[in-house]
């Protein structure tokens, strides 16, 4: 919540259980509950984390949101949410589903969340190989005392990138502009940091020594959208996570996503959405929050 009350989405910093290494944290699905319970936490809040998810479901469905798209992750399946988007669990799932949910802080290992937010379903050797290093290392994780702590850290963080690791390549071979170091993989990080700060593709491109064409080309191989447009879709979906989950006035969402006045992000989002913010909030909050109310295994 705001201090001016407005702001209802929850930001969430890392606080690792105690017992955890420093970084990281396994848990599984009865812990979560078990902890909002303790905590007397309403788990049924949108909430926006700044560290990464891994959650891998061994048996049961659960139903899970991500920026507004609806994912339903069977037996085997593994979704990968980065920092900062906003995500929320079916409250009833959580209590009949069985698996496991690996937290880190950004950093913590050496491997970067695929640009393709889609659950995953190992198959043949790669089924076998990430299910044995998401054994490999609960066992770890859980071993806290036969070695000293800087090795147990360097263990937990060692055997978290191999999981990562395999995890990739479990899935189908990714376009070389997706690649890690490539001018797609340096636009979408500008973008994530300064997309309220400017709104013009040639300041991303002044800003990485790369001309706007060349920024077009690679953003239109990665994700088929122009740099522009890639830029606009970010804008975009943070007006709607803030118009969804806070209370703020369209004028302080536009204050904060960078727009010189409110007519001017209401004209942006019109273009693009095809409703006004005003009517897009109503109807996304006359179905959205009715339909995946949820619990949230970041709040502590």
């Amino acid at each position: 919540m705001g201090k001016n009350g407005q702001l209802s989405i929850t930001d969430v910093a890392y606080r690792p259980s105690l017992g955890a290494p420093l970084g990281m944290d396994v848990l599984d699905f009865a812990e979560l509950r078990a902890r909002g319970h303790r905590r007397g936490i309403d788990l049924a809040t949108p909430q926006r984390p700044g560290f990464h998810h891994l959650i891998h479901v061994s048996a049961g469905t659960l139903r899970h949101t991500v920026d507004f798209s609806e994912y339903a992750l069977g037996p085997g399946s593994w979704l990968w949410i980065r920092p900062g988007q906003v995500h929320q669990y079916v409250a009833e799932d959580l209590a009949t589903a069985r698996g496991t949910i690996v937290i880190w802080q950004p950093g913590f290992a050496d491997a970067e969340a695929p640009f393709e937010q889609a659950p995953l379903v190992p198959e043949g050797p790669h089924l076998r190989a990430t299910q044995l290093a998401l054994r490999h290392l609960t066992h770890e994780y859980a071993d806290l005392a036969s070695i000293p702590l800087p090795a147990h850290i360097e263990a937990v963080r060692l055997l978290l990138t191999v999981l990562l690791l395999r995890l990739a390549h479990a899935r189908p071979e990714a376009p070389a502009a997706h690649r890690p170091g490539g001018t797609f993989a340096h636009y979408h990080a500008a973008v994530e940091r300064d997309f309220a700060d400017t709104h013009r593709v040639s300041d991303y491109a002044d800003a990485l020594g790369y001309n706007t064409r060349t920024l077009t080309r690679a953003t239109l191989a990665a994700t088929g959208l122009t740099a522009k447009q890639y830029l606009d879709a970010r804008i975009l979906l943070e007006a709607k996570r803030l118009l969804v989950h806070t209370d703020a006035s369209g004028a302080e969402i536009s204050r904060r996503l960078g727009f010189r006045e409110p007519g001017d992000f209401s004209k942006f989002f019109r273009k693009r959405d095809g409703r006004t913010p005003q009517r897009f909030r109503a109807v996304a909050r006359g179905t959205t929050r009715a339909a995946v109310p949820g619990e949230n295994p970041t709040t502590r």
